[in-house]
């Protein structure tokens, strides 16, 4: 057995797949502004990766 990782067949297909904006708004309690503001960013659909990195929700614990 070798312990030598081949990178070109690791992939990260959880973080690639196509959302629906909406949805991910709904899966993750985004507010009605915060969804039409990534509608408006990505369009109605975007990779979970983008949605993960630029929605914003308010702090919970103030």
């Amino acid at each position: 057995m070798s312990s030598h990782i081949d990178a070109t067949r690791i992939e990260n297909d959880s973080l690639r797949q196509v959302w629906s904006v909406s949805e991910f708004a709904r899966r993750h309690r985004l507010d009605a502004d915060e969804e039409k503001r990534l509608t408006a960013l990505f369009g109605l659909f975007a990779t979970k990766q983008e949605l993960l990195a630029n929605a914003q929700r308010p702090c919970l614990f103030r």
